[in-house]
């Protein structure tokens, strides 16, 4: 249940932060928040992260349809009883479901943190709060399960048989004679 609570505070989070840009901001204007790195800026993108496969905004549907629906059906593997994984699971499915409703309600995913070097021609690709929670989510999942693993190595090695086998207790036989 707290994953899907945190899911559907990141989707409504995303919405209304989107929503305050599609009322506030012209396309492709920003406003300077740190000028020469930070702007809030309008941008309509119809690909994927970093601007990839534009246009396929139909498969893209399609493809987070389909990655919600292995979340859910694989949810015992991927949510570990970890609150690490659990936190990284409820970001990464809020973001996924935070683009989904821009792709469905307006065919494209509204992008609005611009960040560039001195001029907006040197600039990382804008994005918004569902991605910002997809890409944190992965790299905490990514955390859990090395974590995880360490763990489970550690605690494998204290319990490992010695391989020498265990001591034989002394024969009574042979200690008497």
């Amino acid at each position: 249940m707290p994953v899907l609570c945190l899911s559907f505070v990141i989707a409504v989070l995303d919405q209304l932060t989107k929503q305050l840009v599609l009322t506030r901001l012209d396309r492709d204007h920003g406003l300077p928040l740190i000028p020469g790195f930070f702007d809030l800026r309008y941008v309509q993108n119809t690909g994927a992260a970093w601007g990839i496969m534009q246009g396929l905004n139909g498969w893209l549907v399609v493809l987070s349809f389909l990655m919600l629906g292995l979340l859910v059906f694989f949810r015992r593997h991927f949510i570990a009883e970890s609150a690490l994984a659990r936190v990284a699971s409820g970001l990464i499915i809020g973001g996924i479901v935070g683009n989904l409703v821009d792709r469905v309600r307006l065919s494209y995913v509204v992008d609005f943190l611009f960040f560039y070097w001195r001029h907006p021609q040197h600039s990382f690709p804008a994005f918004n709060v569902a991605d910002s929670a997809i890409c944190v989510g992965v790299g905490l999942y990514l955390i859990a399960q090395w974590r995880d693993q360490r763990r489970a190595a550690a605690a494998g090695h204290e319990t490992q048989p010695n391989p020498s086998g265990p001591a034989a207790p002394p024969e009574e036989g042979i200690a008497a004679r």
